[in-house]
């Protein structure tokens, strides 16, 4: 199985920039899709930014042209590089696997990390 582990997030004014990083460990043989979640307070949670095996990528409508989602296969890490932040993207962030390991599906999520926007 994978472990995944989060980081980059913190707290951003209005406008700027964070990026976030997704570090993956473990055992796979095939992955379906990558990803970025988030879950705001009393919301339910939503998926940001996806890979899609064969490299096709999703975005929300709320984070496109200011989302940019990116994979480092050498490193096994995903990156979430988000611009022109907005007050409504505070949320925690997590990060999301669909994969194989052992003959066996997972959907695993890391712990996340915090993102605030505020000035």
């Amino acid at each position: 199985q994978v472990r995944l582990v989060e980081s980059g997030g913190g707290l951003v004014r209005p406008g700027g920039s964070l990026r976030l990083s997704c570090a993956a460990s473990g055992m796979y043989s095939v992955i379906y899709a990558m990803g970025w979640d988030r879950q705001a307070p009393g919301e339910q949670r939503e998926s940001v930014a996806t890979i899609i095996s064969g490299g096709s990528i999703n975005y929300a409508d709320s984070v496109k042209g200011r989302f940019t989602i990116s994979r480092d296969n050498a490193k096994n890490t995903v990156y979430l590089q988000m611009n022109s932040l907005k007050p409504e993207d505070t949320a925690v962030y997590y990060c999301n696997w669909r994969y194989v390991s052992l003959g066996k599906d997972y959907d695993d999520w890391g712990q996340g990390t915090q993102v605030t926007v505020s000035s």
